[in-house]
């Protein structure tokens, strides 16, 4: 994973201007190994470009950035290719890209490459025969990428993974991944002002005309754009071929349509052997282990392209010196983490901790008082018998803390998933890292970099994420070891993420909602669009957050083989919200988890991280989800 950067200003008169300080720091944040810049003149044509890249060392050779080649092309990736081209084991697939780059005569050719790509990217590409600049995000948008226009019109357009919350009129935004980008330099520069040209996705089998792809991806991305940008299509009508297939949009008549009739009446308790019961059907259970098979090698991906050292294809143990983290999964016990943290171990060199990064924030005194007052749900009866309360003083990692501020449910169904885990393979360490966030370290850590990374997106529920994802994936609490705390910080630089599962499985409460509305039909709807717009509302976030450690988060639910196959399912096979909730929603996952050796995990309902860490309504009750977030604005 890398930082990478670029400016270009197509006016001779005006000095390149560089990012400010602010920018480069959190470019170097993202990659801590190598940081360098490079400035492209092109003094008859009156344009500059300033490219900027800061890399994170994840596979083969290390290869600083950026690349140039003798034909003066020049270089930013920020990806991984997981398929599609091939990276040998020792190859960095920073060169892999560049040299297949450099191959390519048209356009055509460019587009072709980009198409065959598996796995998450963003890049930067000057390719100097022909003057011009590509960028683009991948199809998904897992990789972070911003633009900035100044208002000028001959002055500097920016690109960058990250940058700084801003007063000026010249805001950020998330470069739309709809396509690929595509600047003439020359013409721009001849003419003074900039025009972008557009290479949008389609998938392979569609029947929808490419005009009507352009004038709908042109209408949503020229509604961001300032006036004085024009955005155009190719004159050749060229399109990426999306890495996925579309949506199955069946609706037979005995899944479900009607949402009146309701199965809950009929299975009273939401137990495993509900699961058992609907595993006995032969079909049922053909599907699951082809979607198991599909994730697994999704996993196995994720974990094993990454550079271990010289013994990283074995699988002997090491020694006790070398054993250090590499991976670790955002954990929050629930059965997106679990089934990832359980099909990890099957990858994983057998003598390699995995560690299991969970993040609780201190309980309001009020709210503990009252939590322990009241009487609880049959649903929360169930969680806290998922594993006893361990004593506040075994697990004090300073004297005079009290712990139980931290038993927020995340910690406790945390807690009883490690111990799953553990039946599952008792010989592998499983760090079950505990991160304690108090008010004050979150309001610190909130102004002095998180409000910068979350930006420029600005809601309350961006805020709860954003600030719980960086937390979490920081790493840095306290493991145990024979029953007492100690400090711990996770050196593992690749982060494991649920992200994508709920959107395709309908795992959210406002699919139930949808669904109980508008039947499957409605759901269907749904479930579309929750892809279509991921990466504006998550993934370019969570790259940010994630990459600021100098972390790289991957994503398996998002792994394009993982979601063409869940789009070739009907919905009906996926979930079925006729069942009640801990087993309907995210169904095929929890059969999946059984398949695996899951056993209670299973059949824990959805809690979304805002509320399972408790960071929700932490500091304010007055707050709606999708209001602009007051505290993500307190800049000096």
């Amino acid at each position: 994973m890398c930082g990478i950067g670029c400016v270009v200003t197509l006016c001779s008169q005006h000095a390149i201007c560089d990012f400010n300080e602010d920018i480069l720091c959190c470019l170097r944040r993202r990659g801590p190994d190598s940081s360098q810049q490079l400035i492209k003149t092109a003094s008859d044509l009156s344009y500059e470009c300033l490219f900027s890249g800061h890399v994170l060392h994840l596979r083969g050779l290390m290869t600083p950035q950026p690349l140039e080649d003798a034909n003066n092309n020049i270089f930013l990736w920020n990806g991984e290719i997981f398929n599609g081209v091939r990276v040998g084991d020792l190859e960095n697939d920073t060169e892999v890209m560049f040299r297949h780059l450099a191959l390519c005569s048209s356009e055509a050719d460019i587009l072709s490459l980009f198409s065959s790509l598996r796995g998450p990217w963003s890049f930067i590409y000057y390719q100097a025969s022909r003057h011009s600049l590509w960028f683009g995000r991948d199809y998904f948008g897992r990789r972070s990428l911003l633009w900035q226009f100044n208002n000028e019109v001959d002055s500097a357009f920016c690109l960058t993974s990250v940058s700084v919350y801003s007063k000026s009129g010249n805001q950020w935004q998330e470069v739309p991944a709809c396509g690929i980008f595509k600047i003439d330099l020359k013409a721009c520069a001849t003419t003074k002002s900039l025009s972008l040209t557009l290479f949008p996705w389609k998938y392979s089998c569609t029947e929808i005309a490419v005009d009507k792809i352009f004038v709908n991806v042109l209408d949503q991305v020229s509604k961001q754009l300032p006036n004085h940008i024009p955005l155009v299509m190719n004159e050749l009508k060229l399109c990426l071929r999306a890495p996925v297939i579309p949506l199955n949009k069946a609706v037979s008549e005995a899944s479900g349509e009607c949402p009146g009739t309701n199965i809950s009446n009929v299975i009273h308790m939401v137990s495993v052997e509900t699961l058992q019961g609907l595993l006995a059907e032969e079909h049922k259970k053909k599907l699951v282990h082809q979607f198991i098979d599909v994730l697994n090698e999704a996993v196995k991906r994720r974990v094993l392209s990454l550079f271990r050292g010289e013994d990283q294809k074995t699988r002997e143990v090491p020694s006790m010196s070398h054993r250090k983290a590499h991976v670790a999964v955002l954990f929050s016990g629930g059965i997106d983490s679990m089934v990832i943290a359980a099909l990890a171990d099957k990858h994983v060199p057998l003598g390699e901790p995995i560690d299991l990064l969970n993040v609780a924030f201190m309980i309001k005194e009020q709210a503990k008082q009252k939590r322990t007052a009241k009487n609880h749900t049959n649903q929360e009866v169930q969680l806290d018998l998922l594993c006893p309360q361990e004593s506040c003083k075994d697990l004090d990692g300073k004297p005079g803390v009290d712990l139980s501020c931290f038993d927020v449910p995340d910690r406790i169904t945390g807690r009883a998933g490690l111990k799953e885990l553990e039946a599952i393979n008792p010989s592998r360490t499983w760090n079950f890292v505990e991160i304690n966030v108090t008010l004050e370290e979150l309001k610190k850590m909130r102004q002095q970099c998180i409000n910068h990374l979350i930006y420029p997106l600005d809601t309350v529920l961006d805020d709860s994420i954003g600030c719980a994802i960086w937390f979490a994936s920081r790493g840095e609490g306290f493991i145990s070891n024979h029953g007492e705390l100690k400090p711990y910080k996770s050196p593992a630089k690749v982060v494991l993420t649920g992200m994508g599962a709920d959107e395709q499985l309908a795992g959210y409460s406002r699919h139930r909602v949808c669904f109980k509305k508008y039947g499957l039909e409605g759901l269907k709807k749904e479930l579309e669009m929750e892809l279509d717009r991921i990466s504006s509302r998550n993934l370019g976030r969570d790259d940010r957050i994630i990459g600021d450690h100098g972390k790289e988060a991957r994503f398996p639910f998002l792994d394009e083989d993982v979601v063409s196959f869940l789009n070739s399912l009907p919905i009906s096979e996926k979930a079925d919200l006729t069942l009640p909730r801990g087993i309907g929603e995210k169904l095929i996952l929890r059969l999946a988890g059984m398949e695996v050796g899951l056993t209670a995990s299973t059949v824990l309902p959805k809690r979304a991280v805002q509320f399972g860490s408790r960071i929700a309504k932490l500091e304010s009750n007055s707050e709606k989800a999708s209001d602009t977030c007051s505290r993500l604005k307190l800049f000096s």
